[in-house]
């Protein structure tokens, strides 16, 4: 991808689960690539387990906001979110979502699921669901063929952030990128 890469992403969770570290890893990973970025968040009542939806937007852009039909892409790191920002995604967008099955909600809305509950628990990290569900959606992003569907980033431009913002913490880039690693692996 280029310069004229053009992608808005919503990312959805609850308070605790990480949504704006996803966010800065992947603002990092567009910046290193000389890509511009917007990204908004909104906190809620995330200290109390509130909803933390954030929107995020690379390419050129004049306002840091999602409109509703516009996101390309919706990851959810809590399924219950698909019913409240279900309506961000256009048409032909895609998504993925920390589930135990598929999800009920818009049928018009394609979801890809994955425990990342359960793989967090597997790899003895509990709060590493953020990036499993990161994993997830990249990996789901390499299986879309059409290239304007596709991730601006690759698994490989993560790893790349996580080593630059751990490298120093052998034991948090060790822990992190196994959880990117399993949800990618998914």
């Amino acid at each position: 991808m280029n310069a004229s890469v053009q992608q808005q992403v919503i990312i959805s969770g609850v308070g605790g689960q990480g949504v704006l570290f996803v966010t800065r890893l992947l603002a990092e990973a567009a910046i290193n690539k000389g890509l511009p970025v917007f990204t908004s968040e909104t906190h809620g009542m995330a200290q109390r387990g509130g909803t933390v939806l954030s929107h995020f937007k690379v390419g050129e852009f004049s306002s840091p906001l999602i409109r509703p039909l516009q996101a390309d892409i919706l990851v959810l790191l809590k399924a219950e979110n698909l019913k409240q920002h279900g309506p961000f995604l256009r048409a032909d967008g895609w998504a993925v979502s920390n589930g135990a099955r598929e999800l009920n909600g818009d049928p018009h809305i394609a979801v890809e699921t994955l425990d990342a509950d359960i793989l967090a628990h597997e790899i003895e990290n509990p709060k590493a669901v953020n990036l499993i569900v990161l994993g997830f959606a990249l990996a789901t992003s390499e299986k879309i063929a059409a290239d304007n569907k596709k991730l601006f980033c690759s698994v490989a431009d993560i790893k790349h952030v996580l080593q630059k913002r751990f490298g120093k913490n052998e034991k948090m880039l060790k822990a992190s990128l196994k959880a990117l690693e399993a949800g990618y692996r998914v």
